[in-house]
This record gives structure tokens, C-alpha cells and sequence, in this order.
């Protein structure tokens, strides 16, 4: 089986939902402009069936494709920022973990010291 389509078949529930709400809601954006498949898939480079699959919610749609989809209703400003390092939760708080132990191990290695101190002076 090819890594694309074993990907495929390994995508969250939750986030094949959401690919197949995006491709009904660009549906409904070219709907709404009264743009036919075929002027609409003109305007993006692609093909009348490859615009019909973004549209089902197809996860195997190229990326680039659906950046240009989202181009044309002009909400493709917000790419860049999916995956925004601030963003990543998971990531920060992985940083706050290992802030918290360093604390602790500095805490821990000063009140060591301490203890040496006062029985060096006691």
C-alpha cells in the first residue's frame, strides 16, 4: 500500500470531518458567487473532477490546491498561521514541563548546598 494512502486511512475521525466540512463550504463560496464547476476550476488550474473532490471533502486533495481555493474566497491569509509555533499547544506545554523540572532541580541542588553549608559550619 502506498504511504499516501495508508496516511489516508490513518486520518482522525474528527479531522476527516473537518476536511469534508471545508470542501461543502467552499462549495457553498463558489455557489454563492454563481460560478459553475468548470469557471471555477479554470480559475484554479485544476480540473472539473479534481474541483468536485475538494468540494466532497476528499483527503487526498493536494494542498496547494485547496491554498488556492481559499485564495479565491481570500481566506488563505490565515495558512501561514495554522501551525504557528504560539500556537502549539502541545509544544508549549511541553516547554512549561521542562521549566518546571528544571525549577525543581535547581530548587532542589540550592537547598542540597544549603544542607552541605550548615554542616560545614556546624
Amino acid at each position: 500500500m502506498p504511504k499516501t494512502a495508508r496516511a489516508l486511512l490513518q486520518l482522525p475521525p474528527a479531522t476527516a470531518a473537518a476536511i469534508e466540512k471545508l470542501g461543502a463550504n467552499l462549495a457553498v463560496a463558489r455557489l454563492r458567487r454563481k460560478e459553475s464547476l468548470k469557471t471555477w476550476a479554470n480559475r484554479m488550474g485544476v480540473s472539473v473532477p479534481t474541483l468536485q473532490r475538494l468540494e466532497a471533502g476528499d483527503p487526498s486533495v493536494g494542498i496547494g490546491i485547496v491554498a488556492t481555493a481559499l485564495w479565491l474566497i481570500q481566506r488563505d491569509g490565515e495558512l501561514g498561521q495554522l501551525a504557528a509555533p504560539e500556537h502549539d499547544l502541545g509544544a508549549i506545554e511541553m516547554d512549561v514541563r521542562k521549566a518546571e523540572e528544571l525549577g525543581r532541580a535547581r530548587a532542589l541542588a540550592s537547598a542540597e548546598a544549603r544542607a552541605r553549608k550548615n554542616r560545614m559550619e556546624g
